[in-house]
């Protein structure tokens, strides 16, 4: 608690009127006796012995100026001020007042008077004795009066302390018999607060505790808001608790004050507390001491308790205020119990009052919460047609809402609709939007929504962090660069987050050195990275196959006393397993466990892939038994990596053996896991089992991808079903399932391969159409089968395209070619293409000149991947 006492130093004036340093004291010091020819609060004068006119003790009855006869009966024309020299000293000016004891109003005009001219100094005691006069009254306006009087003499920076004014006006009551009115000092406390003067506020009130004067409870509630409102929480329990230990408790509105400072504790468990207190007290409640105790249970949240208090309200016959309705609807809404919430709106609405906005707004952030998108934007039009008029939060509320559902066309369209009303977006409902862009790869769309922002003067770091975040993890590291430079021209200053995406940007295409030097940069402007941007680094390392600086950065993360955290460890684990070194993470994660960390499946699932790319199986089975034993359970991915396992082995029967011990798990197999079985199938051409597992997936209500139609197209092509392959062709398109240029190699291949080549044109026409580019494998397929069914000029052709392309034939392709044109007879024309794939810096292998000295070509040498001719 502070002082009673102000910082400020005694003003002069009231040295002047104290010159025994006692009467300063905190408590007041009162003679027993005073000297005849002295008054006890002249000081002007103290060692002068010789005034005659001086009585012991001043009374209303005794002989001054103005009233020589001593009666009551006062002439009201007072002596005009500066009429003599010495009318104007300090005792001529009290024994006046004094003298008008019975007459307030001609007291303080006199004083009013007597305040205005220059060779007065003002003295407290005389301000002490006019509070008296003016409180002895029976006339309100006299009150009134005296609590001017006091704000006036308080609103300056100089004057008394608090502490002396209470001990003056008690003795000033004491030496000439006034009635010690409590209100005097009630006034007192409250001019202090009406002059914002808080510290001389909590001074005068601890004085007044101090000396058993206790203020009311109408001042001590003025007082305890004021200091709420400073934000001086524990002075205002301070407050409150010496005010009870005087056996005051104070009414409502002490009760609502002392909930708000229990609020802005956030402390609702006590802000209870003080309503069950008044209410065991037999203090009588209002409806906004419900209200504020309804906020308050709320926020615990204790809806049963704040829908109880409401009820008890109306059977008391207390109209809930409309924000007492809207807090408790507000905080139903939040916690999914919507059917409280609308029995509560339609209660509000039989007592007469509308729905407000944030009624309206919590109920859409409900239906929101619930997944229900249709409901909310059905409540918002019909507020657009009959009230109340939406504002920025409702906008938020259903701008997020849309976005996290999927619907950012509709989102976009209310951030129209917005900006029509006149209601500026914030950044907030920017980002919303751009990331709901992104979501859903409108990227061009987003960012036209940046440079809007930017226009606005409303983008900021986390703006660009979204944007960057995406063309990073995407790989597009130059509009990465651009962005960034971007953000920086526009005086943003890049956080640690904006360096991260970067660093991952350059992590994506392995270009480590440019990773590094932005990490640098990153550290000379006084960024400290994170768990985050080493793991990126990490990751990027193992990703390039350096696994030795993937551990360096490692250990210097380390050494910067920055946790690994679970991510970070599974970077590592993973890392290993991806260079190969499974048995070595097998290890590492032993020792990740001694240091805290705790597995997760999908840490297992690393390893296991590892052994499983390895080739190691019985290593893979062994730590899934190892998994199935402990408290940690194989999900779908982990029996996908076995199962894919075993029919890259060759052993399906396996597979499907995995498949049913999953099933057995309650584990339902996803698109994946049906995509590396039917691969298997295809695979071994085994067709039957492949569409089996095909049209189960279908039934089971999963959509096929891409890789699986090329599984089944490649499947039955090398099956020389081509029928059933350009039938799921037609479905792939049917369905929306891009084709892409493995599709329409495959096809291709398979229709040369029969010779229905005006069908293989064709397709090759839809693929060029589509913007699919051919690559080495197509051309050789192309080059390949049209040679085999003898059509060497169309052959040629594909050459010439290559060449316009700048692609340089394999030796595969001229090979063909040269065999084609031997078979044909054509020796001259197959001898050029052999001094030409020389001149191209190819050089002819064994099949080359088999086919050129014995005319035979075995057609078993191929590009890989080219296998598919």
């Amino acid at each position: 608690m502070r002082s009673t006492l102000a910082s400020s130093p005694v003003p002069q004036f009231l040295l002047r009127s104290f010159k025994n340093s006692k009467s300063l004291c905190s408590k007041p010091q009162v003679p027993n006796k005073l000297s005849s020819s002295q008054s006890p609060l002249d000081a002007d004068n103290p060692d002068d012995n010789t005034n005659p006119n001086f009585p012991e003790k001043i009374t209303s009855d005794t002989h001054f100026p103005g009233n020589p006869t001593g009666t009551k009966s006062i002439d009201t024309h007072l002596p005009s001020p500066g009429s003599g020299p010495d009318n104007l000293t300090q005792l001529n000016v009290i024994n006046t007042l004094l003298s008008h004891k019975d007459d307030p109003v001609s007291a303080l005009k006199y004083f009013n008077r007597v305040e205005m001219k220059r060779d007065f100094v003002k003295s407290v005691d005389a301000l002490c004795v006019l509070l008296h006069i003016l409180m002895g009254s029976s006339n309100d306006r006299c009150h009134w009066q005296a609590l001017n009087l006091l704000r006036q003499s308080n609103s300056g920076y100089s004057g008394p302390t608090s502490v002396v004014l209470i001990d003056r006006l008690v003795q000033c009551a004491e030496r000439f018999d006034f009635d010690l009115d409590s209100r005097v000092f009630s006034y007192l406390l409250d001019s202090y607060v009406n002059a914002d003067k808080i510290n001389d506020a909590i001074a005068c009130f601890s004085g007044l505790i101090e000396r058993d004067i206790v203020p009311s409870i109408a001042s001590m509630n003025i007082f305890l808001t004021a200091l709420v409102r400073k934000n001086l929480i524990d002075e205002a329990k301070e407050g409150y608790n010496k005010m009870v230990l005087k056996g005051v408790s104070g009414d409502q509105a002490t009760v609502v004050v002392m909930t708000r400072v229990c609020l802005k504790e956030k402390n609702p468990e006590e802000a209870e507390g003080y309503f069950r207190d008044a209410k065991a007290r037999g203090i009588k409640l209002d409806a906004e001491v419900y209200s504020t105790v309804i906020e308050a249970v709320c926020k615990k949240p204790n809806l049963r308790m704040a829908c109880e208090l409401l009820k008890e309200m109306r059977d008391m016959e207390l109209i809930p205020l409309e924000n007492t309705y809207t807090t408790v609807i507000a905080a139903c809404a939040k916690h999914g119990n919507m059917v409280e919430a609308l029995r509560l709106k339609d209660e509000m609405v039989s007592c007469g009052k509308r729905i407000n906005v944030v009624i309206a707004t919590s109920f859409m952030k409900g239906y929101c919460n619930q997944g229900d998108l249709s409901s909310a934007l059905n409540l918002f039009d019909n507020i657009k047609e009959d009230g109340p008029r939406p504002n920025k939060v409702t906008f938020a509320v259903l701008i997020e809402g849309c976005c996290r559902n999927g619907k950012v066309d509709k989102a976009y369209e209310l951030y129209t609709q917005m900006k029509d009303m006149g209601i500026q977006p914030s950044v907030f409902n920017v980002n919303s939007v751009i990331q709901g862009f992104l979501k859903a790869r409108a990227v061009e769309k987003a960012f036209e929504l940046l440079d809007e922002a930017i226009e606005c003067g409303v983008a900021n770091v986390f703006t660009y962090n979204y944007l960057s975040s995406w063309l990073s993890k995407e790989g597009k590291v130059s509009e990465a660069c651009s962005l960034w430079d971007k953000m920086v021209s526009n005086n943003v200053i890049p956080s640690v987050v904006s360096y991260n995406n970067m660093i991952l940007a350059y992590c994506k295409v392995k270009n480590m050195d440019r990773a590094c030097s932005l990490f640098s940069e990153m550290l000379g402007k006084g960024l400290k990275p994170n768990a985050i941007t080493y793991s990126i680094l990490v990751d990027g390392y193992f990703k390039k196959g350096d696994a030795e600086k993937a551990f360096d950065v490692f250990e210097q993360m380390v050494g910067g006393k920055i946790l690994p955290t679970d991510y970070t460890f599974n970077i590592v684990i993973n890392g290993l397993c991806r260079v190969g070194r499974s048995s070595e993470a097998m290890d590492k994660l032993k020792k990740f466990v001694e240091k805290g960390f705790i597995p997760m499946c999908l840490t297992y699932n690393s390893i296991i892939d590892g052994f499983v790319k390895e080739g190691d199986i019985n290593s893979a089975l062994g730590l899934y038994r190892e998994m199935c034993e402990s408290e940690l359970s194989p999900n779908v991915v982990t029996y996908t990596i076995l199962i894919d396992g075993f029919c890259k082995s060759g052993n399906v029967d396996l597979a499907l053996k995995m498949l049913n011990e999953m099933r057995n798990k309650g584990l339902e197999p996803d698109v994946t896991t049906y995509s590396v079985l039917i691969d298997g199938f295809c695979k071994r051409q085994d067709m039957e089992i492949a569409y089996k597992l095909f049209s189960e997936l279908l039934e089971s209500g999963l959509s096929p991808n891409k890789v699986i139609f090329n599984s089944m197209i490649s499947g039955f092509r090398k099956s020389s079903n081509m029928e059933a392959a350009l039938d799921l062709h037609k479905k792939m398109i049917n369905e929306g399932v891009p084709c892409d240029l493995q599709t329409y190699t495959t096809l291709i291949a398979g229709l040369l391969r029969e010779g229905k080549l005006l069908i293989a044109s064709d397709l090759y026409s839809q693929m060029i159409s589509k913007g699919i580019v051919p690559d080495m494998v197509t051309y050789t397929v192309l080059i390949n089968g049209l040679c085999k069914k003898g059509h060497l000029e169309n052959a040629r052709k594909i050459l010439e395209e290559m060449d316009r392309k700048s692609m340089t034939p394999n030796i595969l392709i001229y090979n063909t070619l040269i065999a084609g044109h031997f078979k044909e007879g054509n020796l001259q024309e197959a001898f050029r293409l052999h001094n030409e794939m020389i001149d191209k810096g190819l050089r002819p292998d064994d099949t080359t000149y088999d086919i050129l000295v014995n005319g035979h070509f075995k057609g078993k040498k191929s590009l890989p991947g080219a296998s598919i001719a």
